[in-house]
């Protein structure tokens, strides 16, 4: 019996030692194991992604068809047609090769948008709180400024004026939408540049660079993680209304979007045009904005395993 408790005793002493040595990162990792509603969403975008990029060689190997390629004499095909699976457009063309060609394009938009958001982010908000001062008062108003104005209309005025391509969008998006990254990391940097490892590096001659990228911004990486997923989730929303509204990506390129707006005109005759695009966004949005929720939850330092 004493050996049994004395055994339990170790395993108990070694667990509890395993726990509080484990990194925050390592701790974060084995709660992301256990949520499986994030795992399944991570899974989720991972074959949407997948589908995405390899929708070239599906379309023309798998499929067999030209997702350009028009047919007046197969017009609104429904559902579960053998040839086409998820059913035809106005014009004749297959919707799930266009599906799959029109994420590309939306999650394309999504996925850079959000990094070099991130990007521009991450560096004026690291920048701003770290130096404060007359720069930072700077980037407030700088921020202040963009944010009282409604970013929808701002960027369908920006797009009636430019023309619309995935490219301009992704960048104009980018441009306009990095305040609220920058407002969330400065906050964070604020909190972090007056802490002992921080000022143990400044007194050993760090630069204030060095300081930046080498000591705050690694420990940032859980909140970057956080917002990066939210944003994409945002991005491929704003990309949907812009292309909704006509302001968009513009066909005979697919977006989720356009193919949305194409097919309001149709729903007499063929709503299956609508259900496919819409689930399709709303599916990765939704598992984003999970994943975002689910890293929230991981990396939270008061969360008791």
């Amino acid at each position: 019996m004493a050996t049994t408790a004395n055994t339990n005793i170790t395993q108990f002493g070694e667990e509890q030692r395993r726990e509080f040595g484990d990194s925050l990162f390592k701790k974060a990792m084995r709660r992301l194991g256990r949520d499986y509603l994030t795992l399944t969403a991570i899974a989720t975008i991972i074959v949407l992604a997948l589908l995405a990029v390899f929708a070239p060689v599906i379309t023309s190997h798998i499929l067999q068809v030209d997702p350009e390629k028009t047919d007046p004499s197969i017009q609104f095909k429904p559902v579960g047609t053998p040839e086409h699976v998820l059913g035809t457009d106005n014009l004749g063309r297959d919707q799930l090769a266009r599906l799959l060609h029109a994420g590309r394009i939306s999650l394309g938009i999504g996925f850079a948008g959000a990094v070099i958001t991130l990007a521009i982010g991450v560096a004026s908000g690291v920048a701003a709180g770290y130096f404060g001062g007359k720069f930072d008062d700077v980037m407030n108003w700088v921020i202040t400024t963009m944010d009282s104005i409604p970013s929808l209309y701002l960027l369908i005025l920006i797009f009636s004026i430019l023309s619309p391509t995935a490219e301009s969008l992704i960048l104009v998006i980018a441009l306009t939408g990095w305040t609220h990254t920058t407002r969330l990391i400065r906050g964070q940097t604020i909190s972090l540049r007056n802490l002992d490892y921080i000022l143990s590096a400044k007194s050993m001659g760090a630069s204030d660079w060095r300081i930046m990228f080498a000591h705050i911004v690694p420990n940032l990486i859980s909140v970057t993680a956080i917002s990066l997923a939210t944003d994409i989730g945002g991005l491929i929303l704003t990309e949907s209304a812009l292309s909704f509204l006509g302001v968009g990506v513009q066909p005979p390129t697919p977006t989720w979007g356009n193919m949305l707006d194409e097919a309001q005109d149709y729903i007499s005759r063929g709503p299956h045009m609508i259900f496919a695009p819409g689930l399709c966004i709303f599916i990765t949005v939704l598992c984003l904005y999970i994943i975002g929720d689910g890293l929230r939850d991981a990396f939270d330092p008061t969360t008791v395993d």
